[in-house]
This record gives C-alpha cells, sequence and structure tokens, in this order.
C-alpha cells in the first residue's frame, strides 16, 4: 500500500467516526463513554495522518 493509498483509507475512517461521533451526539440518550471512545479514535487517526503527511515532506 503507498503512503499516498494509506492516508486516504485513514482520511475515510476519520470521516466515519467523524459522521457516528455526530449522530451519537444527536441521540438525546447518548453514552459519554461511547463518545469518549470516538473522540480518542479520532484522535489516534488524526495523530496517525499527522505522522504520514510529516514524514512525506521529509523525502
Amino acid at each position: 500500500m503507498s503512503i499516498q493509498s494509506h492516508l486516504q483509507e485513514l482520511k475515510r475512517r476519520h470521516q466515519a467516526i467523524e459522521q457516528e461521533l455526530n449522530r451519537e451526539l444527536a441521540h438525546p440518550a447518548s453514552d459519554p463513554v461511547r463518545i469518549a471512545e470516538l473522540k480518542r479514535k479520532k484522535l489516534v487517526l488524526k495523530d496517525q495522518m499527522t505522522k504520514i503527511n510529516g514524514s512525506s515532506t521529509l523525502h
């Protein structure tokens, strides 16, 4: 898998989690533990994307 395709997959997963998070937040009886878990997953993906972008600019 190329760096670019890996980055695209991370972006796709990040967007999917964002949509799931928005659905959870819109729900009147949202689960705070689930919201925290989704936010953590989003942050991990963002960190991975930042790391890839930083390493790809070094080459």
